[in-house]
């Protein structure tokens, strides 16, 4: 089992915990976070494109000139594609991107990015994350104590807005609970910090 320090927000050891092998001593599977980040990214697109097309386009409805005798190419509207103001030829029209993945195979690649991070010594976890008040420059504080800089993933076990509040304005810095957070976002995040209690939800769940 892997073994990780336990730390307190003074920045403090308090000895070291286990964690569970099957959540984060597994050998990470790229294709597997792969899959997941793809369809996590494609869900985040709106897919409201539109153009219009020569039926939408208003106007054209007269000829613009006769047939025969100008010589000039036939038309048959001013709103053909070939025209400046015409319709768009093969143009976008909304769509849903989402992407459907198996939920054998989200848990696989959850399992896997907690995995990657114990393995990069990029995974912290503190004995509890409370705030009196919610001030930047107290999270600033507790980060400092920590040694932690740039961006940063923090996830608790449930909402506690004060630690929201506290840590929204901070760049780089996002704060999620375990229902939350996505494996796109952990990835994009090289530091993991985490809640011990966070930790027992996961061991849990994908235990």
């Amino acid at each position: 089992m892997p073994k990780i320090a336990l730390l307190n927000q003074a920045g403090e050891n308090l000895g070291d915990i286990e964690l569970n092998d099957n959540v984060f001593g597994i050998e990470p599977n790229q294709q597997v976070l792969y899959e997941v980040v793809k369809a996590q990214r494609a869900a985040m697109r709106q897919g409201t494109h539109k153009t219009k097309g020569r039926s939408e386009v208003r106007g054209g409805g007269r000829k613009p000139w006769r047939q025969k005798g100008t010589g000039r190419a036939r038309q048959g509207s001013i709103r053909s594609p070939q025209w400046v103001g015409g319709g768009v030829v093969f143009g976008p029209t909304p769509r849903d991107y989402s992407l459907k993945v198996n939920r054998k195979v989200r848990r696989l690649a959850l399992r896997s990015v907690l995995s990657s991070k114990v393995i990069d010594k990029n995974l912290y976890v503190l004995d509890a994350l409370s705030m009196e008040t919610p001030k930047t420059k107290e999270f600033v504080k507790v980060l400092n104590n920590l040694s932690l800089s740039g961006k940063v993933m923090i996830v608790i076990n449930e909402v506690n807005e004060t630690v929201q509040l506290a840590a929204r304005n901070i760049t780089g810095v996002t704060v999620r609970t375990v229902d939350q957070v996505s494996v796109y976002e952990m990835l994009n995040h090289p530091v993991l910090l985490m809640t011990q209690d966070a930790v027992k939800k996961y061991e849990e769940v994908l235990g």
